[in-house]
C-alpha cells in the first residue's frame, strides 16, 4: 500500500458530544450525539455511515446514468436497524433504495435501461463503502501519545 491509497479524516471534539471531521482537502462535517444536551439536528456517526453507504452508490449510479440524460428526480435512501446483543452494537438489515426518474427521450431511455446494471455494478464492485462493510474489514484501534 502507498500514500496514494491512503484515505483519512481527522475527528476533533468541539464541545460535549459535538465533533468535526476534516478531510485532507479541508472539507468539514459536524456531527454528534442523538440525545442529551448536545443533541441537535446534526448527523450522528451512525447516520454518517448510512449517508456514506447511500452516497457512495449514488455517485456511481449518477455518473453512469447522467452521461445519457439528466434525471428529473434522484433520491437514494439508506436504512438499517440498530441492534445490540451479545455481538455488540451494530446495524443490521442494511438497505440502499433508489428512486430515479428521467424525462422522455432517447438518452433518457438509455439511462433507464442501464440503471439496474449501474446499481448492481456499484454494489458488486465499485462502491468502496458498501464493499468494505460487506467484506467485514477489521478495524484496528490505537492510542497515540499526545
Amino acid at each position: 500500500m502507498t500514500d496514494n491509497d491512503l484515505r483519512s479524516v481527522t475527528v476533533e471534539r468541539t464541545s460535549t458530544g459535538r465533533y468535526v471531521a476534516t478531510n485532507d482537502r479541508g472539507g468539514t462535517i459536524a456531527f454528534g450525539t442523538a440525545s442529551g444536551p448536545a443533541a441537535d439536528a446534526g448527523f450522528t456517526p451512525v447516520e454518517l455511515l448510512l449517508a456514506a453507504l447511500g452516497g457512495c452508490t449514488a455517485v456511481d449510479v449518477d455518473v453512469a446514468t447522467s452521461r445519457h440524460a439528466e434525471p428529473d428526480g434522484f433520491r437514494v435512501t439508506a436504512t438499517g436497524h440498530k441492534t445490540g446483543d451479545e455481538l455488540g452494537n451494530r446495524l443490521t438489515g442494511l438497505r440502499v433504495s433508489f428512486s430515479v426518474s428521467f424525462p422522455d427521450g432517447e438518452g433518457a431511455d438509455r439511462a433507464r435501461a442501464i440503471l439496474p446494471r449501474a446499481v448492481k455494478a456499484s454494489h458488486d464492485r465499485l462502491c468502496t463503502v458498501s464493499r468494505t462493510v460487506e467484506t467485514g474489514t477489521p478495524v484496528a484501534t490505537e492510542i497515540e501519545e499526545a
